[in-house]
C-alpha cells in the first residue's frame, strides 16, 4: 500500500536483525591465516579490488634474510626472480633505493655488508634482525641506536607507525601501490601488500583496524617497484604495483620491476 502524501512508512525490523546489521558493519576484517611452512603465514583480506596481502612471519621459527645486488654481482632482479635464484619462500622490497639502482634510501647493514653506512634524518624507522629476533625502532626515541647493537642486520626506511601503533601520517591527496614491513606484539614480523592506490593516512588506518596488533610499520617501496613474492605452501603468487602520484598514474603495470635487494624468508626444504 502507497503512504499517504506527508506521511512516511515504517517498516518492522526485529531486534536481532538490527543487531547482526551492526555487527557485520562493525565488525573488523579478520584474515584467514594460511600455513605456508613452519612460522610463515599468509592471508589476503578484502575484495580483489582493495585487497591486502599479508604474510605474518615467527623469526624464531623462520629466520629472515637480506639478499642485495651490492652484495653479489650488482644485477638487479625482480622478486620472483630472487625467489628462485635464492630458494626464497617470501620477498618484498627491502626499501626505496637511489638512482644507483642498488643503495638503500636509508641506513642498511648485514654481516660483512654495509649497502648504506650513512644514516638519513629524514627517516625515523628502522627494522632490525638477526638470530631468533625481530623488532621494528623509532628513531627519535631516546637510546634507539644503541639498542640497534644487538643486531645483525639493521635497515632504515621511512616510518608509516610508531609504536605502540599510532600512524604518522596526515590526510592527502597523494597515493601510491604500497609494499610495507610490520611488526606486531608478539615480535611477529608483517610483510604488506597493496596493489590498489592508497594515501598513506588511508594505508595506515586500514591496516591498524585489522585484528593484527600492529605496534609500528616502515614503508619499504610505492608504485610499481612495489613487490612481494610468495612461492611455498602451495602458494605461488609474484604481485607488482602500479599507481603513483606523480609517477606512474595508470593501473597498466602487469610484472615485476627489477629491485636491488629484497627482505626475505627461505624455503624450508
Amino acid at each position: 500500500m502507497a503512504a499517504a502524501p506527508g506521511t512516511s512508512e515504517r517498516i518492522a525490523c526485529p531486534i536481532g536483525v538490527i543487531a547482526l546489521l551492526f555487527l557485520l558493519v562493525a565488525a573488523p576484517e579478520t584474515p584467514t591465516w594460511k600455513t605456508l611452512q613452519p612460522g610463515v603465514e599468509y592471508a589476503a583480506v578484502g575484495p580483489e579490488a582493495t585487497r591486502l596481502h599479508l604474510v605474518r612471519i615467527d623469526p624464531a621459527r623462520a629466520p629472515l634474510e637480506v639478499a642485495m645486488a651490492s652484495a653479489g654481482d650488482g644485477r638487479t632482479r625482480t622478486a620472483a626472480e630472487w625467489c628462485r635464484e635464492r630458494r626464497l619462500a617470501v620477498a618484498i622490497n627491502m626499501g626505496m633505493y637511489r638512482d644507483d639502482k642498488r643503495t638503500n634510501a636509508g641506513h642498511a647493514h648485514t654481516p660483512g655488508h654495509a649497502n648504506n653506512p650513512r644514516w638519513n634524518a629524514k627517516y625515523n624507522s628502522v627494522f632490525a634482525f638477526g638470530g631468533r629476533e625481530a623488532a621494528m625502532v623509532d628513531l627519535d626515541v631516546p637510546g634507539a641506536k644503541e639498542r640497534l647493537g644487538a643486531y645483525a642486520n639493521v635497515i632504515q626506511n621511512l616510518r608509516l607507525i610508531r609504536a605502540p601503533g599510532r600512524s604518522v601520517w596526515s590526510p592527502q591527496e597523494k597515493r601510491w601501490s604500497e609494499a610495507a614491513v610490520a611488526v606486531d606484539g608478539e615480535g611477529r614480523v608483517l610483510f604488506v601488500f597493496s596493489r590498489s592506490p592508497r594515501s598513506m593516512h588511508d594505508f595506515n588506518q586500514r591496516l591498524l583496524a585489522l585484528p593484527l596488533g600492529i605496534r609500528a610499520a616502515m614503508h619499504v617501496e610505492g608504485g610499481p617497484e612495489a613487490s612481494l613474492s610468495i612461492h611455498a605452501g602451495g602458494v605461488d603468487l609474484d604481485l607488482n604495483g602500479s599507481y603513483e602520484t606523480g609517477f606512474n598514474e595508470n593501473d597498466d603495470e602487469r610484472t615485476q620491476w627489477p629491485i636491488p635487494n629484497v627482505l626475505a624468508v627461505r624455503q624450508r626444504r
